[in-house]
């Protein structure tokens, strides 16, 4: 029983940051139904983003099936949807005939551009969201090209997490007032406001729009090192505390040149000499030393390599689950480890089972079978 156990969700087959905030809702315990296009992509156990919700298949251009996925809305707390603006609309599965069915309903609507703008219908992905709101332009060293993490700072952070916050708002709104209401969130959107940590810095005069001028981009003591082995370690003592045990564990503390630790105009030279040392052994020795002190310090790992990680490891983290790798629910609640998420389910596997729950007899359920509905 997950906190969210009671809520129930439609969500409806798309791609990338709709997934994973139904992902993310069925990992805290929420009943997510997954309307699936007949005819669609079949997936198997490795659709990390399926599992834990129970899927249907539904022809939503048949006037059955959308009778049946009006009749699904009707039972639910709330909506996802991540289609181009008018295209719910277009199948009469908008706002306002959601609403005529359920007035509580809380619809959430996910798209890049967002529902109104001069983007609001163009096609775009990832990296073209968070390129244009400014949440791209740190990720790279002075010279070289912005690489962002892929999906991780829009799809993800500016997307998924927005609309799953605007979800169970909605959701606590609609249970006082008993008015439902439409989520808008734009990945453009979330990413900036995802950059007001950064905006607060740059207000201070810390964060300038040159790149590799920060403490957080351009700072000998801020950053990720290559080792004699080809592995990487990062570091990250912003504090002067934090500084000082960084220059004593690396012998540096009586080297003069270290001592003025933001003094801007000796970073690049200092960031060449630590890049030296920290070549000269391999990155497993470097984690023998710095591991788990104060010196703001990880190796830099692979998916694969993090899985093994000791504290990873101790907190079940990475799991293989059914063989096929992935991370465990978060946040923990009551500081207990979540359990293993259910499997990702064959799609259409519980076609039926959602029918009876809605009061569909055999009868009908081979009736609208016939009528292309499923």
């Amino acid at each position: 029983m997950g906190v969210l156990s009671g809520i129930r969700v439609v969500e409806f087959e798309g791609l990338g940051p709709g997934p994973f905030c139904g992902m993310h809702l069925a990992d805290l315990g929420a009943d997510v139904i997954l309307i699936e296009r007949k005819g669609g992509m079949a997936t198997g156990p490795g659709a990390v983003f399926k599992r834990g919700k129970r899927s249907i298949i539904l022809d939503l251009k048949n006037d059955s099936g959308r009778q049946i996925a009006l009749d699904i809305i009707a039972s639910a707390d709330a909506l996802i949807e991540g289609m181009r603006p008018g295209v719910m609309e277009r199948l009469g599965l908008g706002p306002d005939e959601a609403h005529a069915r359920n007035k509580k309903l809380v619809y959430g609507r996910l798209t890049g551009w967002g529902q109104s703008g001069p983007l609001a219908n163009a096609a775009g992905h990832d990296l073209n969201y968070i390129s244009l709101s400014g949440a791209a332009w740190y990720s790279g060293a002075t010279g070289d090209a912005p690489v962002p993490p892929p999906t991780l700072v829009g799809d993800v952070g500016g997307g998924a997490l927005y609309l799953a916050i605007g979800i169970l708002a909605g959701v606590l709104k609609a249970r006082e007032t008993g008015e439902g209401t439409i989520v808008d969130a734009a990945i453009v959107d979330g990413s900036a406001h995802m950059m007001n940590l950064l905006y607060s810095l740059r207000a201070a005069g810390g964060m300038p729009d040159e790149r590799g001028a920060s403490m957080l981009d351009g700072a000998h003591f801020y950053g990720a090192y290559e080792c004699a082995d080809g592995k990487w370690i990062s570091v990250g003592p912003l504090e002067p505390k934090f500084y000082q045990e960084l220059l004593t564990r690396l012998e540096l503390q009586d080297d003069p040149a270290f001592s003025s630790q933001f003094d801007q105009s000796a970073w690049p030279d200092l960031k060449v000499r630590l890049a030296g040392l920290f070549k000269t052994k391999p990155r497993s020795e470097w984690v023998e030393e710095l591991h788990g002190t104060d010196v703001c310090f990880a190796p830099v790992l692979s998916p694969s390599e993090a899985a093994e990680e000791a504290h990873i490891k101790s907190r079940n983290i990475l799991r293989d689950i059914g063989g096929v790798l992935q991370a465990a629910p978060a946040p923990r609640f009551n500081g207990q480890a979540p359990p293993d998420p259910r499997a990702a389910p064959v799609s259409g596997q519980h076609t039926e089972e959602i029918l009876s729950e809605l009061g569909v007899d055999d009868r009908d359920i081979n009736k609208w079978r016939e009528t292309g509905a499923f």
